[in-house]
């Protein structure tokens, strides 16, 4: 029997690992990833993937998304104003042309920026490695323009990574990825040259998955299923430190009638001791400092076994 393996992590049970402490003995670290998206009417066209359900141009379909731009990424902001939450923004890198004030608006608040791409209708499937370079080279460059930032992380437009992606954030010294969903821990990630982490960002507490996928879930249950999600990782983190994400978008929690549950759930979140409200950059910045050389040792040495 052939066994097939992507090769991208090493297999680590997650019941016999090396301990993972975060500052000040916390339990969670907790971070909240906003996508801030920009959808075109006429996006070009990909052999791998269809951009919008109806022809182009998709008006529904542009200005439900185009709603978070206008008033519900500003609901959002406020509730987690209100909890203390600095966002680590998923970002389309043409908001920092097409709306600026919310760029302002977030280097104002200390938010992260890091990246989604440029549009998110234009996909990296099919795209060569010079393509990928220029991607690549383009949101570093606006990012650190719009905000003085240095580009941390990564999360592929619609998720549409390639086979080339995580070598080519590596050696442009991207710390994190967002493309990968198979861990409650942060896990170092196997490139050719230089270092590279993932970072859990659940898809199952993403308001996409649960207010689209399953079974369009009414607002309050959004907020149960991070109170459970919490509750989970909370208890775990006693033994070892544990990483909790909520990815959301601002066209659906900054609506009128799920704002306030999301709300609910950042109360609950952050009325917790040891609990390490963060960004992506910072759980990054102290894994590598602290944990990822003992953690890259330890699943080299079970390799070898």
């Amino acid at each position: 029997m052939t066994l097939s393996d992507p090769g991208i992590y090493e297999y680590s049970p997650y019941n016999n690992r090396p301990k993972i402490t975060w500052p000040n003995g916390a339990r969670v670290a907790f971070w909240v990833a906003p996508n801030i998206e920009f959808y075109e009417t006429y996006p070009p066209p990909n052999p791998t993937r269809q951009d919008m359900s109806r022809p182009a141009p998709d008006v529904v379909f542009y200005s439900h998304r185009d709603y978070g731009n206008r008033a519900g990424v500003w609901r959002m902001m406020e509730a987690m104003d209100r909890y203390g939450v600095r966002g680590s923004v998923s970002l389309n890198v043409a908001v920092c042309d097409h709306h600026p004030e919310i760029i302002e608006a977030c280097v104002e608040r200390d938010w992260e920026l890091f990246s989604h791409g440029v549009y998110n209708t234009r996909y990296q499937y099919g795209m060569s490695e010079a393509q990928h370079r220029e991607l690549i080279e383009d949101v570093i460059e606006t990012i650190k323009k719009a905000s003085g930032q240095k580009l941390a992380g990564w999360l592929s437009p619609a998720l549409s990574n390639t086979e080339q992606t995580l070598d080519l954030l590596a050696e442009y010294e991207v710390l994190y990825t967002c493309d990968l969903f198979h861990d409650d821990q942060p896990q170092p990630v196997k490139v050719k040259r230089g270092r590279l982490i993932s970072i859990p960002y659940s898809l199952e507490m993403n308001d996409i998955v649960v207010y689209h996928q399953i079974n369009s879930s009414p607002p309050r249950q959004y907020t149960e299923v991070i109170k459970r999600q919490f509750d989970q990782l909370y208890e775990e983190g006693a033994e070892n430190g544990t990483v909790m994400c909520i990815p959301l978008h601002p066209f659906l929690v900054g609506q009128p009638h799920r704002v306030g549950p999301f709300a609910e759930a950042l109360e609950y979140v952050t009325s917790h001791d040891d609990v390490w409200v963060t960004t992506g950059r910072e759980i990054a910045e102290y894994y590598f400092e602290h944990h990822y050389d003992n953690v890259v040792a330890a699943q080299s040495a079970a390799t070898a076994e």
